[in-house]
């Protein structure tokens, strides 16, 4: 049913050529299927070299994440600013055509941990000025077959789109190809009933990222796993489902993402609890055995 993938921030960032000659053959090791390959900055890891690293560790590309740090806008930005960052968002999807995913999800409307008081008005206009600057980013993307997965951050590090309806009303009039990315971390705070957004977003959904509520190991928190994951299968979505936590030791990505202290005992027992928790819990969700790799296993700490 869903090949399980994890990010490599869950042990570093930036996420580079070496890091991913170091991080892929463990994450394979341990049973994963896919991996997300996030973009902080365009030539990080080389598209090539990591189609082959990839294959010859039988993993897929589940996604390529888009990074937006400050000063890296499609609104309320100058003109030069929204240029730049449409050029960078072409570049994710020649990556994701280079690697071979499917999509290219994240935030892509602002830099993170931007917030501004809008009124429903400016909201409108702030709506209608994030199509006019993705369109072409989605015709890119589709003349690719690449999707793009719009992500709701919750309301600390975003006052753009919080809620799955408010990214359903983002995208409104978009090409087909461009959907939404769903993550349980922001769900867990934002939505009065995540299951049923899960419901609802289930139309649109092109990617999903998971982790605990605390954005450790999903299975080690208070969300009621197999509910969501029955949700998730009723909606019939069939793409991968990635773990993404991330490291408190490095200093840029902990302070972006609020990591403030160790989410688990090590970055491999965050990982292989969750897919271990993962694995378990799709076997009691409805529909057909989950995809994987039987047998597949290895070292952790």
């Amino acid at each position: 049913m869903y090949q399980i993938g994890v990010n490599p921030w869950v042990w570093t960032s930036p996420v580079d050529d070496a890091a991913l000659a170091e991080l892929l053959p463990r994450i394979a090791g341990f049973g994963f299927d896919a991996v997300e390959l996030p973009i902080e900055q365009s030539g990080d890891w080389d598209p090539r070299r990591t189609r082959d690293l990839l294959a010859e560790l039988g993993l897929t590309a589940a996604g390529v994440c888009a990074v937006t740090p400050p000063g890296r806008d499609l609104v309320d930005a100058p003109p030069a600013v929204v240029e730049a960052t449409v050029a960078y968002l072409k570049g994710c999807v020649d990556s994701a055509v280079a690697v071979g995913a499917p999509t290219v999800g994240g935030p892509v409307y602002a830099s993170v941990g931007r917030t501004w008081r809008m009124t429903p008005a400016a909201r409108a206009a702030c709506y209608a000025d994030f199509r006019r600057a993705l369109a072409p980013v989605a015709d890119h993307a589709a003349a690719h077959g690449v999707s793009i997965g719009v992500e709701a951050l919750n309301r600390y590090e975003t006052s753009v789109v919080n809620t799955i309806d408010q990214a359903v009303e983002l995208i409104d009039g978009l090409p087909p190809n461009v959907g939404l990315m769903i993550d349980t971390y922001h769900m867990n705070i934002e939505e009065a009933d995540p299951y049923a957004a899960v419901a609802a977003a289930g139309p649109y959904i092109k990617h999903v990222q998971v982790s605990g509520t605390d954005r450790g190991a999903p299975g080690a928190d208070h969300l009621d796993w197999p509910r969501f994951l029955t949700a998730l299968v009723t909606t019939g979505y069939r793409g991968a489902i990635c773990i993404e936590s991330f490291t408190p030791e490095n200093e840029t990505i902990a302070t972006a993402a609020s990591i403030w202290r160790p989410l688990a005992a090590s970055p491999d027992r965050l990982a292989f609890d969750g897919l271990t928790y993962l694995r378990q819990a799709l076997r009691s969700a409805p529909g057909p055995p989950p995809v994987g790799r039987p047998g597949a296993g290895g070292d952790h700490q």
